[in-house]
């Protein structure tokens, strides 16, 4: 860890501050800190900002309720400017929305990034507007029994491309359970969100437990 007096801040006394979603990597806001706002986050471990308009200290979410639990804050090379990555309660923006940044400026046709979100959203979209020929559509009027018949399927051809020692044939498998999951998923309203707290939940059983075993075997 780097010590905060090598941090440096600009003219005024701030440093700008990206703020960023812990688990989707979302860039939620831009915002700045001055050294006393920057001990404060690290102290509370909740992001708190000099707010340049008000010319004052501003905790996200003292008034709102949407607080910002600081997972981590990274200095970049040149050491004066910031990331934080928080886990958030409700909105970053003051309008109301996920993210600060919603106004489009630039989108490439030919280069596309590919998110599971992305993923997730096309997917539902072939069940609430379904599209001719489309197999997503198919899988979702054929109904959940369909669905898990497929889901067993692609689970077997995983097994057996792992079995076979074939790393390029047990990512193609992978990937095609990983897509069925996914609309089974989305068929029973299930979130990337709620998978994700039950694995940080597992998480931290698993590391209990190693530590229970450790214990166990000292004494």
């Amino acid at each position: 860890m780097i010590d905060i007096n090598t941090l440096k801040f600009d003219e005024k006394g701030l440093i700008p501050a990206i703020v960023v979603d812990a688990e989707t990597k979302k860039v939620l806001t831009l915002a700045y800190m001055n050294r006393e706002s920057l001990e404060i986050s690290m102290e509370k471990e909740l992001t708190c900002f000099w707010s340049r308009s008000r010319q004052e200290l501003w905790l996200k979410g003292e008034t709102s309720g949407n607080y910002q639990h600081i997972v981590s804050i990274t200095a970049d090379c040149d050491r004066d400017a910031l990331v934080v990555e928080v886990n958030k309660d409700g909105p970053a923006c003051h309008l109301g929305t996920d993210s600060c940044f919603t106004n489009p400026v630039f989108e490439s046709e030919n280069n596309h990034a590919f998110t599971l979100e992305g993923l997730m959203e096309l997917i539902r979209g072939r069940k609430t507007e379904k599209k001719e020929g489309s197999y997503t559509t198919y899988l979702f009027e054929k109904g959940i029994d369909k669905i898990l018949k497929k889901v067993g399927e692609e689970s077997t051809e995983v097994i057996i491309a792992g079995k076979a020692d074939d790393r390029a044939e047990t990512i193609y498998e992978i990937a095609d359970l990983t897509y069925h999951v996914m609309v089974l998923m989305i068929q029973m309203g299930i979130s990337l969100e709620a998978i994700h707290k039950e694995l940080a939940s597992r998480h931290v059983i698993d590391h209990k437990v190693k530590q229970e075993k450790m214990g166990g075997q000292q004494g």
